[in-house]
């Protein structure tokens, strides 16, 4: 079967693109926006509208294959691809990746998707990673159409791994709203919580991280009041933008203290860090987060860090698990480009001893998260992000729903 044409929809992620590096300085929120200039380069506000790239594929039989294409929260920041705005790149994928593919067969997964996560420009760089995105998960969606089978068989059969025969269980995240926003979660009974967007010392961390410290043992006591089911064990993740590092002074004996205390804090529940420190850079980021993470295990700890800063391709990813960059690897997957690219770094950090964690950014498309469930249930990473958006239960509802029928349909095809 052959792709007929490439047809490009403009589109709307499920939140924003947010300037990191304004925010971190300072910027205030006001109502939904943030006041100040920007500092990222692109950026027009401190907080704009977050836009995405259908990419449709229109096969020989009448079928459509779709992916979106969408960018990070936080575009432009920790060594990313900047800020990916629609007008700017449709052009780029009807006259230089429309025929890449137009007129070709549907081949495997693999090949087709090296056709644009591989291609060099002319300038001598790749394509930017939400291009790649959205137009591999069309890719990977076309070869499941002209197989009557699920995306996720496809992953399975080309990578000779087994579908998950349980839901992968789903982080939720609740932006700044972490305490309505945490009952939701509770009441869901999610499986890893809350996130908590823990971004700025002054207004959510605390000058000596007390803020931190108040949250945790009102959310350790809320679960435990409010539990749908006796057995309700849930993982608590927050993530904290490197704003420990910017209240201990990257002091990391001071910070593995801090970890523990919160650890304790968070007791019977596992806990997770993100980004306890943000060095500014990739060896310097690899060399703080092992030590941290040796810190926090001789102090008997349980704690779990999980990278995320500067840990943005696959050759990020390896080299993070390979410098046992703490114990847990975020695999951001529209910073990864082709969602080959996050099939590949689930299975290195499997073999490897490092947790997977398939995330990506609220900033997605239902789309795209859907696609990438189909990643997850065939690469069983420990959680997978609901996504997208900050209110919990559409992010949470499109994952689950997708995984749901994944294994519903698994043994009926």
């Amino acid at each position: 079967m052959k792709i007929k044409k490439i047809v490009c929809a403009p589109g709307k992620t499920g939140f924003f693109f947010d300037d990191q590096k304004a925010i971190k300085a300072g910027a205030k929120n006001d109502g939904a926006f943030y006041e100040g200039e920007p500092v990222t380069p692109g950026f027009t506000s401190v907080r704009q509208a977050g836009e995405s790239i259908s990419v449709l594929f229109i096969l020989e039989n009448g079928a459509i294959a779709h992916g979106d294409c969408a960018a990070v929260q936080y575009s432009g920041a920790g060594g990313r691809d900047p800020l990916f705005l629609a007008e700017n790149f449709i052009p780029i994928i009807e006259q230089e990746i429309a025929p890449l593919y137009e007129g070709k067969e549907i081949t495997t997964f693999k090949e087709m998707a090296d056709r644009v996560d591989k291609h060099i420009k002319k300038d001598g760089k790749a394509y930017h990673t939400a291009i790649r995105y959205g137009v591999s998960q069309a890719c990977l969606h076309a070869v499941a159409l002209s197989k009557s089978k699920v995306m996720a068989q496809i992953i399975a059969e080309e990578y000779g791994t087994e579908i998950s025969s349980d839901i992968i269980p789903i982080f939720s995240q609740s932006g700044d709203d972490r305490y309505l926003n945490a009952d939701k979660m509770i009441m869901k009974g999610v499986d890893v919580l809350p996130h908590a967007l823990f971004n700025n010392v002054e207004s959510k961390v605390g000058k000596n991280g007390e803020k931190i410290k108040e949250y945790l043992e009102w959310l350790r006591d809320r679960i435990i009041k409010l539990k749908p089911y006796p057995a309700y064990n849930p993982a608590i993740h927050i993530d904290v933008y490197g704003t420990l590092g910017i209240v201990f002074n990257n002091d990391f004996e001071a910070i593995a203290n801090y970890l523990v205390e919160l650890g304790d804090i968070t007791k019977p529940f596992q806990l997770r860090v993100e980004g306890p420190v943000d060095m500014d850079g990739k060896g310097p980021q690899i060399e703080a987060l092992r030590e941290i993470r040796e810190l926090t295990e001789e102090r008997n700890s349980n704690v779990q860090i999980v990278a995320d800063e500067w840990c943005n391709t696959l050759q990020d990813i390896k080299d993070f698990t390979t410098g046992k960059a703490g114990h847990m690897i975020q695999i951001k997957t529209p910073d990864l480009g082709g969602i080959n690219n996050s099939i590949e770094a689930v299975l290195f950090c499997k073999e490897h001893n490092m947790l997977a964690y398939i995330g990506g950014t609220c900033n997605e498309t239902n789309r795209s998260a859907e696609v990438c469930a189909h990643v997850a249930m065939a690469t069983s990473p420990v959680q997978y992000l609901g996504k997208p958006g900050m209110g919990v239960d559409e992010g949470y509802m499109i994952v689950y729903n997708e995984m749901s029928r994944i294994l519903a349909l698994k043994d009926a095809l």
